[in-house]
């Protein structure tokens, strides 16, 4: 009977989720979703120094806003050493792994010999085949695994394909410190091992790891998971991503105005494709996910499609939605604070009424928060340079003029207000573009905004009417 499904996503609490954990993530998530399976969580914080409270927080806070959920309860590796240590001494009583003495002297002098002579600097397996009672005094051992002398250790890679490693590159590596701590590499094989993970899949920065590992398994008589190492992302130049490529925290995108299902649907195709879609809904993406269908190649990563995708999700998105994301966002953004303490009950009607505008003028969702600037604006309002210049006298005469002609709507409908200003243009021989703009200037302070008749159906009769007159001439 084959095994359900159970990958995890393993970072080590040093900092920020960064863009590219967070496809790691996706990668796992998808593929325990595409085969019904689970996605486990650990917390790989035995780097005591370098593991920070706040880091996990951050790490946790970014997947939940992802909408990459886990299952059953983050574990930490730092809390398992016990069991670390406990496997360590097994493999030393069944043979496969030993007690080293070796001195750090001695290893430097390894090491050196090895430069000298040309040589990578390898463990040269002294204490391998001999007795600890050897062993002198006041030394504590290190354990180190009887990796395989002759011949190779085979990767079966669901992306990388068949990987090749001769065993004569992987020395005898150390699996338990000799403070009792374990090794990054002794450590994992024994979590997924104990969590019942099938499927790793991971950066490929970890293909020569999974030689090893291979190792440490078979010398417990495990199974090996199935691998799947995932190309690195550069950036939209090729080079190595860095920040300013959009090497940043997942917390950025979100202070950036990104759509977490836009994130999703991005991310999952930065070395994944299924065709030629590029919107792609979750359940389109779950459906459709395999591992072995990840490229080899690394992607690179382009702020403009990703601006492009999140444009496109917005608009697709319910306004009821939006308008959650929105408020979701807020907290996240400069002045997003005061913006929430002025949404009171008329604005967020007015907010939810201007969104359909807005949102086929925006790319993110501070650009979205932007554009709805002129409904919390006080009066008078300010005018951006180019309203400044097209409120010209001509231009105040016409508010002027189409002030009481506003006032005359008697329902204030997109209808009727459509309705008089298209009479008042045809009746003064103006194109409804010259009419538009001073209204647009007067009502908002900018020369771009959502539809007049929009703006001046949200704006309501009375603070419409109070903008026009306050820059009529």
């Amino acid at each position: 009977m084959t095994k359900p499904v159970v990958t995890r996503f393993a970072p080590s609490p040093t900092g920020f989720l960064h863009i590219g954990g967070a496809r790691t993530a996706l990668f796992n998530w998808l593929y325990a979703c595409h085969t019904g399976g689970k996605m486990l969580l650990r917390i790989e914080d035995t780097d005591r120094q370098r593991s920070t409270d706040a880091a996990t927080a951050a790490i946790l806070d970014g997947l939940t806003w992802l909408g990459l959920n886990w299952d059953g309860e983050p574990v930490s590796q730092f809390a398992r050493a016990e069991r670390h240590r406990e496997v360590a001494e097994e493999l030393v009583a069944k043979g496969e792994a030993y007690y080293c003495y070796a001195s750090p002297e001695e290893l430097d002098a390894m090491r050196e010999k090895a430069r000298a002579e040309g040589r990578p600097p390898r463990y040269d397996g002294r204490w391998r085949d001999r007795d600890p009672s050897e062993a002198p005094a006041g030394v504590k051992p290190v354990i180190r695994i009887k990796a395989p002398q002759d011949g190779e250790t085979v990767v079966e890679d669901k992306v990388q394909g068949t990987v090749r490693f001769p065993n004569k590159d992987l020395d005898d590596f150390i699996i338990l410190r000799s403070d009792g701590t374990p090794t990054y590499m002794h450590a994992v094989v024994v979590d997924d091992h104990d969590m019942g993970v099938t499927h790793i899949i991971r950066g490929d920065d970890h293909l020569t790891n999974a030689a090893r590992q291979t190792i440490i398994y078979k010398a417990m008589c495990w199974d090996v998971p199935v691998m799947g190492h995932i190309p690195l992302i550069h950036g939209a130049d090729g080079a190595k991503l860095s920040k300013r490529h959009g090497a940043l925290g997942v917390e950025a995108y979100r202070a950036m105005g990104y759509l977490p299902s836009a994130l999703r649907n991005y991310l999952a195709r930065l070395g994944w494709s299924h065709g030629d879609d590029e919107v792609m809904s979750d359940e389109d993406m779950i459906r459709w996910f395999d591992i072995s269908d990840v490229n080899k190649g690394a992607a690179r990563f382009d702020f403009q499609k990703l601006e492009a995708l999140n444009g496109v999700h917005m608009r697709q998105m319910a306004d009821d939605r939006l308008f959650a994301a929105i408020l979701d966002t807020l907290p996240y953004l400069e002045g997003g604070n005061d913006l929430l303490t002025k949404l009171d009950d008329r604005r967020r009607a007015q907010f939810l009424a201007a969104l359909p505008g807005l949102k086929e003028r925006a790319k993110t969702l501070v650009e979205l928060v932007d554009g709805a600037s002129f409904l919390f604006a006080e009066r008078p309002l300010p005018l951006d340079e180019r309203s400044g210049e097209l409120l010209n006298t001509d231009a105040r005469q016409l508010l002027a003029e189409i002030a009481p002609v506003l006032q005359n709507v008697s329902d204030w409908t997109l209808v009727n207000i459509e309705e008089a200003v298209r009479e008042f243009a045809e009746r003064t021989d103006r194109k409804l573009g010259k009419v538009a703009q001073p209204l647009r200037a007067a009502l908002t302070g900018r020369t771009t905004s959502p539809g007049i008749f929009d703006v001046l159906s949200v704006l309501g009769r009375e603070e419409s009417l109070a903008r026009i007159r306050d820059q009529a001439a």
